[in-house]
This record gives structure tokens, C-alpha cells and sequence, in this order.
């Protein structure tokens, strides 16, 4: 049986990860290797770096999150730079709690969990091998065993910074088990693993009159009290509080803004100094990132409470806003509906597209930049060229919304799968489309509760939004399909622009392929595609030579120049092709009873729809009779 190999490899794999040793043993590993003696904040750096960094040009892509956060390259890049990186380095935001705070559904919680399993995974690897002092119950360092007068010896021999002390249960054994010889203690590898509490916590706060400190803490064990005769005596503590048990990991501080002041106070030591008071005892070491997650609304009370100052001067807040590309919105609903069990219902080519441009829509600002609407911004957002406008203002455009709090605010993800998943419910049809999804997004808005009356119609009006722009891309998918052989049409209509281009260019004539008789550039033809995209007769020059530097920076880079490579000319060339085929795509899908060549017509669209765009034969019958309205309206 298959699954029963799977368990013994399992157990093989486990048993292979298993060390044990001396301190003298993980001295001489240490001493070859220093990366296992890194700090907490250096390791999950390290962590995040091995999962691979990709430059594109003065931006770093981290794919560390990849699989589960779309959209928020940017964010995640100061994340990782600002905090992160510095605190690898030592620098003082090391000794600060991180706060992720950004609206609800951003994505704050999913960058903790991945964290979390990121080191679980981590630990596992030769890279993110973690080695601890055996039988401590804070899982510390082994090279806290090394007396403090040695220490500064040790880093300037071997470059190694040793911080912090024994925790008391050790500096018991370390006297009263091994006499002081600390090359006899006994070390072991551990694997980091929030299910059996080594390496990594989480303290969610309750009601503050019945939780108690030794939550974080630890608490005194009073069945040993007798047997040991004092509460000082660490035999007698049970150090098991999530602070203790999330050291050399990380340790999520859940609602941390809502908890009571008792539970905040050991936070103060711990995020500036690297320790924390428990019981009776001295000042115990951690190190540990602390981090925490809330919404603008609970950090503005935070910090207008001016019992919070010092506090709040330990904390580092790092803004989540949503993404604002409709590709990466796509990919996130995409993403939650694989993790469901609805396999049996096709969702429609696009209609996700015209979800995610609802969504982003809702988070934009306006711009002040003259000609820029909400469409435009979000198109260049994601990638495209627009009239007035192209990638080269999008930094602009950034700055501009940052100011603006963009992403702050407006639709989230988990109300609109909530819309997606009453919509792929409802009467449990094989097939949805985006009309179904934009109707189950209005319909929710009416039972919206928490939203202003302005609120519900701006957003009525975004729905509106969402639907002209699923309309012109349904147009074009069919007529694209309505195209025989479209790349070669497109080719050819394109080829021969280009001539008239450069023979009007460069003031010279073109010869007919039939009669041989020079011909002079045919401005009819360079107009009618010129004109799809609104070049005026002053720019058409402009425009022209544009094209033939285009075409001569390909040439240079020894790249063949197509009717993709430039987006305004490919938007010329498409739109010339569907206005000579609109008559016939109008004729063809609005007659209710096609002859003969209409048929035939119909079903090589079908055919297309079906076998190149994604579609199923309902939603492809849907959208062709749809579009067929749009054009006879």
C-alpha cells in the first residue's frame, strides 16, 4: 500500500533530522558553521532570502510569499528591507514589535501564518538547522553556556555574538548536575513547530479579569512547591508561557491593541532589552520577534491614549493596504476557490476579471493629474498603456496615492468571495458567468449593514463600472473569434501599415505588388487604423516615427517587431479588424433562426470560444448571443 511507504519514509526523514550531543560537540559546529548561531530576526531573514530574490530593477520580488499573497510586492519589499534586513543587522529596529496594520482581509494574518510555517519548514533544512541546550524549557542557545568573561574572547576569535543568559532551570543543572562543566551539557537539535510549542507562540488576549499573566509568563507549579521548599526554586516553575516558549522564533501577539495593560507591561523589557520578568527570579533572556496585526481604526485609539507612549515608542508599523491590480485580484479569488470542494461548476472566462476590476476600483483615489479617471489608473496599475498616459507615470501616480492612503480602504477580498460563492451556489448551475457574479455582488450590497447610503451607491455605480468594462471585453472576445485566421489578418494589415509608414517617413514612394507603377504612401489606409485610437491628424507624424524607432530598437536588440510589440498600434490593428467584421458579427448573432453560412459562422466561433479562450459550451452560446445584443443596441 502506497500510503504506508509514504509513513515510513515520513519516520525515516524524521529520524534523520534527530541530533544529539555535548556542548564541546556543538562547538566545533558552530565554529565551522556561525549561521547556527543566528539570532532570531537574521534567521527569518534568512529564510525569507532562501525561498529566492528577484530583481527587477530597483525593486525586489521575494518569492518567499508567492503562493499565497498577490499584489503586494511593494509593501512586502519595505517589509523585508525596512524591518527584516535592518533587524538582521542588528540595528536597533531588532529591539522593536512589529505591528502589521492595514484594513480587514488584507492579507495581515496570511504574511503571520507564513512566517510561522516558513521557520516550521525552515528548521527542517540544513540552512535552518536549530540546536538548543536539551531539557531547557525555553529552547535557548547553546552558547549561553559559555561564561560571560569568555565571551568577548570568543566573538573577536570567531566573529560570533553571543547574547543573553541562562534561563534558571539551566543555571540550576549547569551548578548542580554538571559542577560548572559546561562542555559536558547535553545539546540537541530541535525543529521549530507551533503544534508542540518550540520555537513559535501565539497569545490571544480574553477577558482580562479572568487571564492571567502566566500566559505570557510561565506560572509557579505548586505541586512542586513541597517537594522543593521555595517558590524561587526553578524546579518549582513551570516556564511553558507563550514568551518563554517562542524563544529564538517568533511569537504572534493577537489582538494586541485590545489587551490589557498587565499583559503590554512585559513587552516594554522584552522588545528593548531581550527580557522579560517571571516569578521570582532575575530578568530571563528571549529573543524572539513579537508581531501583531490590527486595523486603523483599534492603532488610532491605541495611540491617542497617552498611557501608550511608551509603548508605542517599541513598535514599528508597517501599513498592508490591499492590492491594487486587477491580474494579482484575479489570482487571489482564483487561490480561494481551489481550496474549496466546488469542482463541478465552470466559472466563465473574465468573469473573475470583472470581479477584481469592481474591487480595485473601489480602493482608488482620484488623481489630480488632469484626463487620469479611476479606469485609467487602474489599467495602468496593472500594466497597460492608456491614452495621455503610460507606464512611466505610474510612480507618479503611486506617490500620489500613498499620500492618499490608497489601498487603505474600499472593497475587501472576503466580501466579494462571499458574493463569488453565493453566486457558483445558486441553483447549482454548471456554468456562471460575470453577469451572475456582478448580480450577487449588488444583491449583497443591500444587506450590507455597516456601509453609508453613499456609501452603497457609490459602489452601485463601481458595479456599473465593472459591467462597461466586462461589455468592451466581451466585444472584443467575439469578434476576435469572428476573425478567420486573426494572427495572419492582423499580420498582414500590419505589414502593410508599416510600409506606408516608412515610405511616408522617409518621403518615398511604394511600389505596387501587381502593375510594378510607384504609388505614393496610401494615407487612407494609415488613417483608418490611426483614427481606432484617437491619433489626430497633428500627431499622426509624431506617431508614425514613433512606430519606426520602435521598430529600429528591435532590430538593434535582434528581436522580430510584430503587431504585439507596440500596445497603442496592437489596439489599432484590433480595432480596425472588428469595425470591417462588425456588420457581420451583429447579423450573425442577433437572427434567430440562421441560414446555412450563418451557422456555419456561429459554430467557428463556438469552436474558438471553446478550444482557444476557455470558454464551455453554455458560457460560449451565453456570451455570443450577449455581445450580439450589446452590438444591435
Amino acid at each position: 500500500m502506497e500510503v504506508i511507504n509514504w509513513l515510513r519514509e515520513y519516520r525515516e526523514i524524521e529520524a534523520s533530522l534527530e541530533w544529539k550531543g555535548t556542548f564541546a560537540d556543538y562547538l566545533q559546529m558552530v565554529i565551522k558553521n556561525p549561521n547556527l548561531a543566528l539570532h532570531a530576526h537574521a534567521r527569518i531573514y534568512a529564510m525569507i532570502k532562501a525561498a529566492g530574490v528577484e530583481a527587477n530593477g530597483d525593486q525586489k520580488k521575494y518569492h518567499f510569499f508567492d503562493t499565497e499573497l498577490f499584489g503586494l510586492d511593494k509593501t512586502l519589499e519595505r517589509l523585508i528591507e525596512e524591518y527584516f534586513h535592518s533587524a538582521a543587522k542588528r540595528l536597533d529596529v531588532r529591539k522593536r514589535i512589529l505591528l502589521l496594520m492595514g484594513p480587514v482581509s488584507g492579507g495581515k494574518s496570511t504574511i503571520v501564518s507564513l512566517l510561522k510555517r516558513g521557520l516550521e519548514q525552515f528548521t527542517r533544512t540544513d540552512e535552518g538547522a536549530v540546536y538548543a541546550i536539551e531539557g531547557c524549557p525555553m529552547h535557548e542557545d547553546p552558547l549561553h553556556l559559555l561564561p560571560l568573561s569568555l565571551r568577548t574572547q570568543f566573538e573577536e576569535k570567531y566573529g560570533i555574538r553571543i547574547e543573553g543568559n541562562l534561563c534558571p532551570v539551566c543555571r540550576l543543572r549547569l551548578d548542580e548536575e554538571f559542577r560548572g562543566e559546561v562542555e559536558h551539557f547535553p545539546v540537541k537539535r530541535i525543529l521549530f513547530s507551533e503544534e508542540q510549542r518550540v520555537g513559535i507562540g501565539t497569545f490571544t488576549p480574553s477577558d482580562p479579569k479572568s487571564q492571567d499573566i502566566a500566559d505570557l509568563t510561565g506560572s509557579i507549579d505548586f505541586s512542586s512547591i513541597t517537594e522543593y521548599g521555595s517558590e524561587s526554586d526553578p524546579r518549582a516553575y513551570r516556564f511553558d508561557g507563550e514568551l518563554n516558549k517562542a524563544n529564538r522564533g517568533l511569537m504572534e501577539f493577537q489582538e494586541m491593541l485590545k489587551s490589557d495593560e498587565k499583559f503590554l507591561w512585559n513587552l516594554l523589557s522584552l522588545s528593548q532589552e531581550g527580557n522579560f520578568k517571571a516569578g521570582r527570579f532575575a530578568l530571563i533572556s528571549a529573543d524572539e520577534l513579537v508581531i501583531a496585526h490590527t486595523n486603523e481604526n483599534e492603532y488610532r485609539s491605541f495611540v491617542a491614549n497617552k498611557k501608550n507612549e511608551a509603548l508605542q515608542s517599541r513598535i514599528i508599523v508597517m501599513q498592508i493596504p490591499y492590492n491594487l491590480r486587477v491580474s494579482d485580484e484575479v489570482k487571489i479569488y482564483e487561490k480561494l476557490i481551489s481550496q474549496s470542494d466546488i469542482n463541478n461548476v465552470h466559472i466563465a472566462p473574465h468573469s473573475l476579471w470583472a470581479t477584481s476590476v469592481f474591487g480595485v476600483l473601489s480602493r482608488l483615489k482620484p488623481s489630480k493629474k488632469q484626463g487620469m479617471d479611476l479606469v485609467k489608473k487602474m489599467k495602468i496599475y496593472d500594466g497597460e498603456d492608456v491614452e495621455g498616459f503610460n507606464q512611466k507615470d505610474i510612480k507618479e501616480l503611486m506617490m500620489e496615492g500613498e499620500e492618499q492612503a490608497e489601498g487603505m480602504s474600499g472593497v475587501d477580498p472576503r466580501y466579494v468571495i462571499n458574493r463569488i460563492s453565493t453566486a457558483l451556489i445558486r441553483d447549482e448551475r454548471a456554468c456562471i458567468n460575470a453577469l451572475d457574479i456582478l448580480r450577487a455582488l449588488k444583491d449583497g450590497l443591500s444587506q450590507h449593514t455597516s456601509i453609508t447610503k453613499e456609501e452603497r451607491e457609490n459602489l452601485l455605480n463601481l458595479i456599473s463600472v465593472a459591467r462597461r468594462e466586462y461589455d468592451e471585453m466581451a466585444k472584443k472576445e467575439v469578434q476576435k473569434a469572428f476573425v478567420f485566421a486573426y494572427e495572419e489578418s492582423a499580420k498582414s494589415l500590419l505589414n502593410n501599415y508599416l510600409d506606408n509608414v516608412e515610405a511616408f517617413c522617409n518621403s518615398t514612394k511604394l511600389l505596387d505588388p501587381i502593375t510594378g507603377e510607384e504609388l505614393p504612401p496610401d494615407e487612407q489606409l494609415m488613417r483608418s487604423i490611426e483614427e481606432q485610437i484617437g491619433v489626430t491628424e497633428n500627431a499622426k507624424k509624431t506617431f508614425r516615427e514613433e512606430i519606426l524607432i520602435r521598430i529600429s530598437m528591435y532590430a538593434r536588440k535582434g528581436k522580430a517587431f510584430n503587431y504585439e510589440s507596440h500596445e497603442r498600434l496592437k489596439e489599432a490593428i484590433e480595432k480596425k479588424l472588428f469595425a470591417d467584421l462588425k456588420d457581420i458579427v451583429k447579423i450573425t448573432t442577433s437572427v434567430d433562426h440562421p441560414d446555412q453560412e450563418q451557422m456555419k459562422r456561429i459554430n467557428h466561433v463556438m469552436d474558438r470560444l471553446i478550444n482557444d479562450h476557455g470558454y464551455c459550451p453554455i458560457c460560449a452560446n451565453q456570451i455570443v448571443k450577449y455581445v450580439g445584443a450589446l452590438l444591435n443596441r
